[in-house]
């Protein structure tokens, strides 16, 4: 069952409507509703268009957090074989906000980590809705760590509203954790590319997507905080969210003029939660791409890059 968002009330509508026609048939024998069922499939087709054409950064953000759109796991079992997951930080625990292990990219060794919120209630409880604790950063500095000694390319698949703030996560040192997962993002010697494939949050999000190539899907965010924190700290009102949202230039069209992205990969019409398998199949072709783009440097030169694309931040937007 589709679930609709805020601005889609007119489209679910629609569709309500068109189904409602068909179910009326299916209990009438001899009624033929197709001419108008077909009517109204058109109409809400060219609404989905018309909304996803032109959609503010607020209703990206709405799109980014759908709780249909596929996550990390969906991605780890879709595009990598031979997935083996690494546990734990060896001092702690095992936080299940953060993916990662062993696994096959087009049949390529890789190391893949990422951030997982999960899709029921349950699930989100158990991953903590994405949210890494220290553990989580501590597990990913690990799994690059592993990566750097075999000489295997790291992807990480980042979705996370931010690192947990909370009082047992800070004293065990989050702010460290997250200093240390992008310390050692700028220091191995291997292909390092991100995906943002649905919120990039703050330092949490940083501490994977310190990449040599970094790609945002279509109607992804990535932004030093969400737009109600940013409403509630400057104007004192978490409603203020939409005007946040624009302030804050978090949509990945803004965020490819300032060099922060280097590709937006397309999603479906209506976004990736309509159509995970193509979103999906998108994705698989970027990171392709971003990896092929990296093949044949040594590891001087990809630290090089990866030093140069984040000194070179904000370059182009100051330049435009």
């Amino acid at each position: 069952m589709t679930q609709y968002l805020d601005f889609e009330k007119p489209l679910a509508e629609v569709e309500g409507k068109a189904e409602e026609l068909r179910a009326l048939a299916r209990t009438s024998e001899g009624m033929d509703v197709s001419a108008e069922a077909k009517t109204l499939d058109e109409k809400a087709h060219q609404m989905l268009d018309d909304l996803y054409k032109s959609l503010t950064p607020w209703r990206k953000c709405q799109v980014a957090r759908h709780p249909d759109r596929p996550h990390c796991k969906d991605y780890i079992e879709a595009l990598f074989t031979e997935f083996t997951p690494l546990a734990g930080d060896r001092n702690f625990a095992d936080d299940l906000a953060v993916m990662g292990g062993l696994a096959r990219f087009n049949d390529t060794p890789v190391v893949v980590i990422g951030h997982e919120k999960g899709n029921d209630t349950k699930s989100r409880i158990e991953r903590n809705f994405g949210m890494a604790r220290p553990e989580g950063y501590r597990k990913a500095v690990r799994l690059m760590e592993l990566a750097d000694k075999f000489g295997l390319p790291v992807i990480t698949l980042v979705d996370t509203p931010g690192a947990y703030p909370g009082k047992g996560a800070e004293e065990r040192g989050q702010s460290e954790a997250i200093a240390r997962a992008t310390e050692k993002c700028l220091q191995v010697g291997v292909p390092l590319v991100s995906v943002i494939i649905g919120e990039g949050g703050s330092g949490g999000a940083v501490a994977f997507a310190t990449a040599n190539r970094v790609a945002m899907l279509e109607h992804s965010v990535y932004s030093v905080i969400s737009p109600e924190g940013c409403a509630s700290i400057l104007w004192k009102d978490a409603e203020k969210m939409r005007e946040a949202a624009e302030a804050l230039r978090l949509t990945a069209q803004d965020l490819k003029q300032l060099g922060v992205n280097d590709r937006i990969i397309p999603e479906p019409r209506g976004g990736a939660h309509r159509d995970p398998k193509a979103a999906i199949a998108s994705v698989r072709s970027a990171i392709a791409a971003m990896l092929d783009d990296l093949s044949g440097k040594d590891a001087k030169a990809l630290v090089a890059d990866r030093r140069q694309k984040f000194l070179g931040l904000g370059a182009k937007g100051l330049a435009a």
